[in-house]
């Protein structure tokens, strides 16, 4: 008799988010495989799954198709941070289009739903505050990020064009700036700069005057709001992300706070394009999915800080 379980495809589910989504799953009694080619994903973040009979891994990258039997598809895998994305930008574009391409024509041959992890940086540098889904944003198409956010763009255009034309379910998350544990310590996001650089007793890097605003989403409310959408009936795009606006240098405040407040600071130079606003506008979630965040970013910055503490005193041992 076939198993009424629930099979779950997860792409890049080594990764930060991956692995968060991988332990609710099987938390839920769900089966997972988990495919990654660990260009950012990690094995020791899935390590305690391994050996568990709902749990299967594989070392595949998507640019590659595959072929198996699932009921869900969570498309996550793609380098998520400048460092990383711009690392080998034309991988990055392949891994947007010709990921979500694979992806989707597996989801087409089996029948499964698929969620995309697309992205704030969608709405590129934004001339609306803060950013619905109905603003079509403000990119760049040949700069330094374009790789990352034009590939997220040109990946939401593959999905709802394989639904107009083919009736396939698909469910579009934008992320908003995410934080946890598990975050790559050398991954050039501000979070992790931050609390890496604190916890070395390091000044901390401040990237032009400081201004420039973010809004920081704990990584289970994130989890949360992207297991509502995939179980909905609402198709996206959607933002989830945590509408309370910080500046980076009151981020870094709170950080120095935390962990060392005599540390000093470091300017330099703003990076090409990088955003000088992002906050999203949940009012679309909170309607269609039940959804909020309900952790600050002073509650979350304590287990993420813990984390890296950790981290780093293994790395040192």
């Amino acid at each position: 008799m076939p198993s009424s379980i629930t099979r779950n495809l997860i792409t890049g589910g080594a990764g930060f988010l991956g692995s968060h989504l991988c332990d609710r799953l099987m938390e839920d009694g769900e089966e997972v495989i988990c495919l990654d080619n660990y260009f950012t994903g990690r094995k020791a973040n899935i390590l305690k799954w391994i050996g568990h009979p709902n749990f299967e891994i594989i070392r595949h990258d998507v640019t590659d198709p595959i072929k198996l039997e699932v009921d869900r598809i969570w498309h996550l895998a793609c380098p998520a941070s400048p460092v990383h994305y711009q690392f080998n930008p034309v991988k990055t574009a392949k891994t947007s289009f010709l990921g979500t391409y694979n992806m989707l024509g597996l989801a087409r041959r089996v029948g499964a739903r698929l969620l995309l992890a697309s992205t704030s940086e969608v709405y590129g540098d934004p001339e609306v505050h803060p950013q619905p889904e109905s603003y079509l944003g403000c990119v760049n198409p040949i700069g330094i990020r374009s790789c990352y956010d034009e590939g997220k763009r040109i990946a939401e255009s593959l999905c709802f064009d394989y639904q107009r034309m083919h009736g396939l379910e698909v469910r579009i998350i934008r992320i908003f700036n995410t934080y946890g544990p598990r975050m790559l310590p050398d991954d050039g996001r501000v979070v992790s700069n931050f609390i890496v650089q604190a916890l070395k007793g390091e000044p901390l890097t401040l990237y032009g005057d400081g201004i420039q605003s973010r809004s920081f989403c704990f990584v289970d409310d994130l989890i949360e709001g992207m297991i509502r959408l995939m179980n909905g009936s609402y198709s996206g795009p959607i933002n989830i992300g945590n509408p309370e606006e910080f500046t980076i240098r009151q981020l870094g405040e709170k950080v120095r706070l935390l962990v060392n407040p005599s540390l000093p600071w470091i300017n330099l130079p703003l990076p090409d394009d990088d955003p000088r606003q992002r906050q999203p506008d949940i009012s679309l979630a909170t309607r269609e999915l039940g959804w909020s965040p309900s952790v600050t970013l002073d509650q979350g910055l304590l287990p993420t800080i813990s984390w890296f503490r950790d981290l780093l005193g293994r790395n040192l041992a």
